[in-house]
């Protein structure tokens, strides 16, 4: 008699799990490694998200939504966003204005910004004027590095007319460099490169970087405006937040801060924990909601933004000037902007946290979610 009410009780509990699994809607976020990107590598595999479709892990189930994280190299995540093949995109500020021209889109968390991480690498060089033209410096045309030199030039008060950037891909730039090729002698490129680099060639010397623009490379997650508009849209945005700012917790809990930085760099290039710490510095994480609020206040971001939009609608990266708004994405003012700021999300996010008692003495650190009851591969 007792083995049979143990055996109905399992089955009404497997029965009770399909149950809320096949209720759950299912959303995507593509994602590639990047050290405030592969937050989510790392949340899924810690067990907080169950990165297979159709199956939850325990930050899912607190919200009822099924998220599919799909990892690919960067340019196919963002074919995959513009194309509608996934709901969300972790993407640049910068990056994210094509596809939001043909498919309007929702910046709901901003998650690091660069401060170092994007870099002018160069040998035999002590000052920048050294590399006017007709001298070459390698990086990808068309893309951040590319906005991260001219901005830096700008900053530097040189004109950027007068040097000449070459494009090359990152890897294979960084590559040559290290391998002393004739033609690379200077290179812009970002981490993991820039610190694979200056290890192995260490005549190379950072000429400037992008602390000379904090604030203006910003690395986001962004949601299609018609993925947030479906039944539990909004639920799948808290579960994106709360596991970000979950892994952050970690990051910033001494007693997880190594183990979750070794974890990141097994993610990011197989980079040791020390390493990672180095290029966690150079990126600047929005580490808690009210850091990411700040960073996506109109006050703050409209302007860098105006220099984005002009840097690349110089540069032909854009066909035109996209409508771009702030506030709610479903606020009747935005229903026609193609990218909306909103930090609604956030908002939700920071009155879900753990406030101070009324002595001021911050709380214990909240105990992490559980494993999840799913196997995973």
């Amino acid at each position: 008699m007792k083995t049979s009410t143990l055996a109905l009780l399992a089955t009404l509990s497997l029965s009770a799990s399909a149950h809320a699994v096949q209720d759950a809607p299912s959303f995507s976020l593509a994602w590639s490694e990047y050290p405030s990107w592969s937050v989510f590598g790392v949340a899924a595999d810690r067990g907080l998200i169950n990165p297979e479709k159709g199956k939850l892990g325990p930050l899912e189930r607190r919200h009822n939504v099924d998220i599919e994280l799909r990892q690919a190299d960067y340019d196919p995540c963002l074919t995959m966003y513009a194309s509608g093949t996934v709901d969300a995109v972790c993407i640049t500020n910068m990056d994210v204005l094509n596809p939001a021209l043909s498919r309007k889109s929702v910046m709901i968390l901003p998650t690091s910004t660069s401060n170092g991480g994007d870099a002018l690498v160069a040998v035999g060089v002590t000052d920048i004027k050294q590399l006017k033209r007709p001298r070459e410096v390698k990086g990808l045309a068309k893309s951040v590095s590319e906005y991260a030199f001219v901005r830096g030039l700008q900053k530097l008060g040189e004109n950027p007319a007068d040097y000449v950037f070459s494009n090359a891909d990152p890897a294979a730039a960084a590559q040559a460099m290290q391998q002393k090729q004739a033609g690379f002698e200077a290179i812009m490129v970002w981490n993991p490169f820039v610190l694979q680099t200056l290890r192995n060639r260490p005549d190379a010397k950072v000429i400037f970087d992008s602390s000379l623009i904090p604030g203006e490379i910003i690395d986001s997650v962004v949601v299609a405006r018609e993925a947030l508009s479906r039944p539990g849209g909004d639920r799948f945005a808290a579960a994106v937040l709360d596991a970000f700012y979950e892994i952050n917790r970690r990051i910033n809990d001494p007693r997880t801060a190594d183990d979750t930085y070794k974890a990141l760099g097994e993610k990011f290039s197989t980079l040791s924990a020390a390493d990672m710490k180095t290029v966690c510095t150079q990126t600047k994480f929005y580490a808690t909601p009210a850091e990411g609020i700040a960073a996506l206040s109109e006050a703050t971001l409209k302007p860098v933004m105006a220099t984005v939009v002009d840097f690349c609608t110089k540069q032909q990266i854009i066909p035109k000037t996209p409508k771009l708004a702030w506030g709610a994405f479903n606020d009747a003012a935005n229903a026609d902007a193609d990218l909306v700021f909103d930090p609604s999300f956030m908002q939700a996010a920071l009155a879900r946290a753990p406030r101070p008692p009324a002595g001021g003495k911050q709380p214990a650190a909240p105990a992490s979610p559980a494993a999840p009851a799913e196997p995973k591969k």
